[in-house]
This record gives C-alpha cells, structure tokens and sequence, in this order.
C-alpha cells in the first residue's frame, strides 16, 4: 500500500506554483488529496474524499445507489468471510460476484458460477486483499455485455462520454483471472441512442444529484461499470477517476481542449463548455502485461521493439509499469505498456494494434489478441 500525504503535494504545489492538480489515481482522492489541495485553495479536479467513497467504499457505494433509486445487481454486505460463505450456501442465486468493498486496483472481484467457487472466492479475496477485504459485497451474478459510460462533472452538469468497452479477463474468449485491464476500444456502438440517454439520466446524473444531496459533490470524472441486461442497464461500479485503459481509447477521441473542460469542472461552468468528441474515428488499446499478472510477476525484464511500434502514424505507446536503468527500458509492474491505435475503421484500428503489440519484447511478455472482436 502507497503512503499518500496530501500536505506533501499541498506543499510542492506552493513551491512550484501549481494552478490545477489533475489527480489521476483513486487512493490519493480517498485519502483526502482533493480537500488538502482545496483547503489550501489550489484547484483540484477530482473529488473529495466523501465523494470518492463512491469508489473506495463498494459496501457505501450500494446502499448509496439504493438510496437514490440507481439500479444495480441485487447484494448483501458482509464483515465476516464465513457469514458471507453462510449465505451463499443458502442462496439460490445462479451465479455470484464477490468484491472487496476497498480499493483493490481492479482485482478484488472474482465472478463465480457456483456456490463452491463463490466461497472460494470469499477467501482468496479475504486472503489476498487484506483491510481492503475486511467488508465483502456479494452480488447476484448479471449477464449481458459490459461497457464503460464516463462523463464529466461540475457537481451539477454532466457531460457523458462515448461508451467504451473494456476486457477485464487475463485471456482470449474472456477466460482467466480478473486484471486491472488488458485492453479496451471506444466507442462502443450501443443499440440505440436512447439507450446512452437513459444511462445519463438514470444512472450518472442521479449519482451526481445524490452526492450533492449527501453534502458531497461531485467534481471530475465519475465512472460507470455497467451491465446491460435485458431489464436494462445496472451499474456494477462506480469509480472516482478515469479508468484505465479506457481513458486510452477516449481521450484521444475528444475534439476539445481538455484542460479547459477540467477548468469549466472545477470553476462550476460545464454547461458553458463545449465537451465534443470525433464521431468519425474509432481507437483500440492492446495491453501487454508481464507473465504472471494480476498474481506476482518478475521485473527488471528488457523490453524491445518501442521504437519500431512508433514509427507507424496511427500508434502510440502508453506506458505503466516500465522504468529505466541507464539507457535500458525495463518492466517494473504488471501492466507494463498499451499500443494504441486510431484508425477511422474499428477493425482496423485493432488488427494494427494487436499487430503491433506483438512486436513488443521482452519476457514473459503476455497479451490478448481479441481486443474489440466482441462487436
């Protein structure tokens, strides 16, 4: 677990004279980040901590959503692993999702189709995930395709947008353990724009109206899991933030100065803004993670290939878990990179970014090469 210490960046933000701070991740905005930079009156896109609850707290989270009418997946909340593998014994849900209600980085969720394996993941995400597992959600299992719905937020206005789709599953044909990501293409193409209207009212403008009502608005990127299943769309999760790797595949479709719509959040103003986004381009994003990813895996591994992978117009190469040594690129995460490709043919973007991603080298290096075939 990272130390976060909000005055530390309060106090380099006044060094260095910084006028916004961009939070990007989850744990600084649980641990307060955004309401240090905001006491010290330094613009902060991204939430307060009573906000990123939202994300922090999954258990919060589904009583919130309860609360305000936000249709989810039917739950129980449990603080005990034998109480929760008591009543999914007793159950006669077909199918469970059992969550860590902390943060986890994506990973504390495991999707069982029967009660043996739904127990057992009771106790390897208690095992594994520590105070962040103390509270455990277990959830009826929901079955349709998966997308991801952001929008930004001034605590009042919401902004949604394109759909995107990430791949959670470690292997081709969505098999293997859940990870932090291994690849995602926008937009995804819903059945109707209605639909994509109905998200934005039922789901993330509630939620935006809902925290303002609990004293705790909402400013920044605020981020919908969601399932669509025949009743209609249901929220698996909210997060606090970008996601990753969608943001890969969004962002590049934004036909608008980000930094000016990031200021129009955080001064109140996003009605006054002009949010578009290039209806005539589709980006996918391949993930190439080291070999024994989301569980331990080795680092300090070389990696080739970069320079020839950014040689082509339409590439570029995001980097996670990489650093150097001396002129040496080496791993040093999970995910180590994404190849991301932006073509106007969503085929094509994701033939050339699987293409690509296996010129990437180094060992163990691990990726999917069914990104975006879902459609």
């Amino acid at each position: 677990m990272v130390l976060f210490l909000p005055q530390a960046v309060v106090e380099a933000c006044r060094e260095q004279g910084v006028d916004l701070v961009v939070v990007g991740p989850g744990d600084p905005l649980a641990a307060g980040l955004a309401n240090a930079l905001k006491a010290a009156d330094i613009k902060v896109f991204g939430p307060s901590k009573e906000a990123a609850r939202i994300e922090s707290d999954k258990a919060w989270a589904k009583t919130f959503m309860d609360k305000y009418d936000i249709s989810t997946a039917v739950h129980q909340t449990f603080t005990s692993p034998g109480e929760a593998k008591a009543f999914i014994k007793k159950s006669d849900w077909c199918g469970f999702a059992v969550k860590a209600s902390g943060l986890t980085a994506g990973k504390g969720v495991v999707v069982a189709d029967t009660v043996i394996s739904a127990c057992a993941a009771v106790d390897t995400i208690s095992d594994t995930f520590g105070a962040a597992a103390q509270t455990l959600v277990v959830e009826e299992k929901m079955h349709g395709e998966e997308i991801s719905v952001l929008c930004f937020t001034d605590g009042t206005v919401v902004s949604v947008m394109p759909p995107a789709q990430d791949h959670q599953r470690l292997g081709d044909g969505d098999r293997g353990p859940n990870t932090g990501g291994m690849g995602a293409y926008c937009p995804y193409h819903l059945p109707s724009p209605a639909l994509l209207e109905t998200i934005k009212t039922d789901i993330l403008e509630k939620a935006v109206c809902g925290l303002s009502t609990e004293g705790s608005p909402f400013v920044g990127v605020l981020y919908a899991g969601i399932m669509l299943t025949p009743a209609g769309p249901k929220v698996l999760e909210f997060n606090c933030r970008f996601g990753d790797p969608e943001a890969q595949v969004i962002l590049p479709l934004l036909h608008a100065d980000l930094f000016e719509v990031m200021m129009a959040c955080v001064e109140g103003r996003l009605g006054e803004a002009s949010v578009a986004f290039k209806d005539d381009l589709s980006c996918v994003a391949v993930c190439v993670v080291s070999r024994g990813y989301p569980g331990s895996y080795p680092k300090g591994k070389a990696i080739t290939g970069i320079d020839e992978v950014t040689k082509e117009k339409a590439a570029q190469v995001i980097h996670a878990g990489t650093k150097m040594a001396g002129d040496t690129l080496l791993t040093s995460g999970g995910q180590v990179l994404a190849v991301m490709v932006t073509d106007k043919a969503l085929g094509q973007a994701a033939a050339m970014a699987t293409q690509l991603a296996g010129r990437i080298a180094f060992e163990g290096a691990t990726f999917r090469k069914d990104i975006a075939s879902r459609t």
